[in-house]
């Protein structure tokens, strides 16, 4: 049982290191829509990749990446409002993944897995993809926190201090594009935004600092990762919908919870 579990719990719980302080920052700017948009996407880059015959997860990490690009220059451009060109992208390239996968009965795709993930299956080979991402994603956000935290609070101050906005706004949703790409595997694209929103939403209730949210959101994380793991184990539920399920009974245990009023 440890040899089975083992790598799919590692995996869940390098990603869910990653997507708590990025969740942080789709809380805080309210990007859940966004998440929404690359998430669907990612299921129309895995069936560009196996029509092109590449590598699966690098074809959902370009193409989202690529999406987060062209997302971040439309926005800038304002060509169309925000909604309603992430609903456009969001709905279209779900539909689109849908019928290219559906028009051959020989894909090597598990559809119900990439719908809602498949967290048991992680492998080696996964994790090698899982680690480089994380990493970057990580050492990335790190290196630029305080200028992305400036962008998030007050762009206009930001702009003042000399950051460049523009940069931190595409540079913000390429870390998000890569984090979903690798967690597609664990959640599934229907799934992927609730891993970075309701953790980030449960250390909201805890943590008094920016990087106390991020710290609490990762840990709210793991903690969905390895409660949905049991649960998965012990009564064959779905994985990925399972971290959801203790991701979202963390959330309302403590909104539910009474807090002590201050003296």
């Amino acid at each position: 049982m440890i040899e089975l579990l083992l790598w799919p719990w590692l995996g869940g719980m390098l990603i869910a290191v990653a997507t708590g302080p990025l969740g942080a920052f789709v809380v805080w700017r309210r990007m859940a829509y966004f998440g929404d948009t690359l998430a669907h996407a990612a299921l129309l880059g895995v069936a560009l990749g196996w029509i092109l015959q590449i590598n699966l997860n690098l074809a959902v990490v370009l193409f989202c990446l690529l999406l987060a690009i062209l997302l971040s220059t439309l926005m800038y451009q304002r060509i169309i409002a925000t909604d309603t060109l992430l609903g456009i992208l969001s709905h279209s390239s779900l539909a689109i993944g849908l019928v290219i996968i559906s028009m051959f009965n020989d894909q090597p795709v598990d559809l119900m897995a990439m719908l809602f993930g498949d967290l048991l299956a992680l492998g080696i080979d996964d994790m090698a993809w899982i680690s480089i991402s994380v990493a970057l994603a990580l050492g990335v956000l790190a290196w630029f926190w305080r200028p992305l935290l400036s962008h998030t609070i007050c762009p206009e101050l930001a702009h003042v201090e000399g950051v460049n906005n523009n940069l931190m706004r595409t540079l913000l949703f390429v870390l998000i594009a890569m984090v979903i790409a690798i967690a597609m595997k664990v959640v599934g694209v229907l799934l992927i935004t609730s891993l970075l929103i309701i953790p980030a939403a449960s250390a909201r209730r805890l943590a008094s600092t920016p990087e106390q949210m991020a710290i609490w959101a990762s840990l709210f994380g793991c903690l969905a990762i390895t409660g949905g793991m049991s649960l998965s184990w012990y009564y064959d539920s779905p994985a990925g919908p399972s971290v959801v399920v203790v991701a979202s009974a963390t959330f309302f245990c403590l909104y539910l919870w009474p807090r002590q009023q201050p003296q």
